[in-house]
């Protein structure tokens, strides 16, 4: 029976050996791994005694942080965002669709709005406006006007007007006769016409004193005004009369080409011509009308054809045009230097809240690891006491 006690107790000895040796083995591995992960950021910053720096301060990434910082910049550059993946990116259909689908919403409420060009342009910024244009016009105008008179002002009109417009106008002349003729025979055979013909009849024997108004008496006014008035249309429609206004229309021609253009501008009223000219282009273009409609006036009948056949066309080559600046727009942009800056920036206590939240679980899992291998070190230490005590 003592022999049994003394085994017993034995027995208990070693178990609370093992037992003792298994918890200070896992206590000092997890606290060595919680506090290698505790030293991977802390202290924040050195402290000295004296002179000399206490070792293993600051911690790893505080002390290292400017070269964390540039092998992040780098590791973003070369191996997370590169030119290819953007490329690739960039040119995905899903990606391209996504675009358009984004346009055509942000689109929508340009193309139905209810404000005038004129609101949307002040509201823009632009420094465009129906006065300014309107303005615009006048001083194109006028600048037309003036660099034309000074380029054609020493010219003969002939030398002016192009072959085809003179041969126009000598095409013109014998209409123009007809039209006169016809004219003529239309006012001299209607009432106003016959009633002239008779007052100039009248004029005309006053004008000879008693002898007109013998023969007045004798032939009688009305009558005299009926046989004149069927002999003046049958002038005007005499071939000869004709001929001799188309050939006094050729002289007038053949004179006004030889005159020079500043003489007959010189005849004209040029400030009404420019001042009739303004007023013509403002009415005919209307600025003040087009801007002081709704935008959605203009863009609402052109909204399917934007967002079906151009703004996909336009996206296809934006993108395009997009993914081969890629690689220089990177190197313009210096990603490596903005993201070494940025780690930078941070304070340490970021840095450790960032990383940590990404690999909390993690560190856990290596503080626990350590726990259980400093125990199975202590179950294998104690073993060894036990064999060789």
């Amino acid at each position: 029976m003592f022999k049994a006690e003394k085994e017993g107790a034995i027995m208990l000895d070693a178990f609370i050996l093992i037992m003792f040796m298994v918890v200070i083995g896992a206590l000092i591995g997890g606290v060595t791994n919680s506090l290698a992960i505790k030293m991977l950021f802390r202290p924040y910053k050195a402290y000295y005694i004296g002179r000399f720096k206490v070792p293993f301060t600051p911690g790893l990434i505080p002390k290292r942080r400017g070269e964390l910082a540039e092998q992040l910049g780098n590791m973003v550059v070369d191996h997370l965002i590169t030119p290819e993946s953007l490329q690739k990116k960039i040119m995905n259909e899903e990606f391209q669709r996504d675009v358009i689908e984004w346009l055509k919403e942000e689109t929508e409420p340009v193309f139905h709005s209810e404000k005038t060009v004129n609101e949307w342009l002040e509201m823009l910024h632009i420094p465009v406006s129906s006065d300014v244009l309107n303005q615009w016009l006048k001083d194109w105008v006028e600048e037309k006007v003036s660099r034309s008179k000074m380029e054609y002002s020493s010219k003969r009109i002939e030398e002016a007007l192009p072959e085809k417009w003179q041969g126009k106008v000598e095409e013109a002349l014998p209409k123009l006769v007809d039209m006169i003729a016809d004219r003529a025979e239309s006012y001299f055979t209607s009432p106003e016409g016959k009633a002239k013909v008779k007052v100039m009849i009248d004029d005309f024997l006053k004008e000879r004193g008693m002898l007109g108004n013998m023969l007045g008496m004798f032939l009688g006014n009305t009558s005299v005004a009926d046989k004149v008035q069927p002999e003046i249309v049958k002038f005007i429609k005499h071939e000869g009369t004709q001929e001799i206004l188309h050939n006094l229309l050729r002289k007038e021609w053949a004179k006004l080409k030889l005159m020079k253009i500043e003489d007959v501008i010189d005849k004209l009223p040029e400030e009404d011509i420019r001042s009739q000219l303004h007023a013509s282009l403002i009415k005919m273009v209307n600025i003040e009308g087009h801007f002081s409609k709704p935008l959605s006036h203009w863009l609402a009948p052109h909204q399917e054809t934007f967002t079906g056949t151009l703004l996909p066309k336009w996206v296809d080559k934006g993108t395009d045009l997009l993914a081969k600046k890629v690689p220089n727009l990177m190197g313009k942009l210096h990603l490596q230097r903005i993201v070494q800056d940025q780690v930078e920036s941070f304070s340490v206590a970021r840095l450790e809240e960032l990383v940590l939240g990404i690999s909390r679980r993690e560190f856990k899992m290596i503080t626990y690891l350590g726990a259980l291998l400093g125990g199975v070190i202590g179950l294998i230490q104690s073993i060894f006491v036990m064999l060789f005590s």
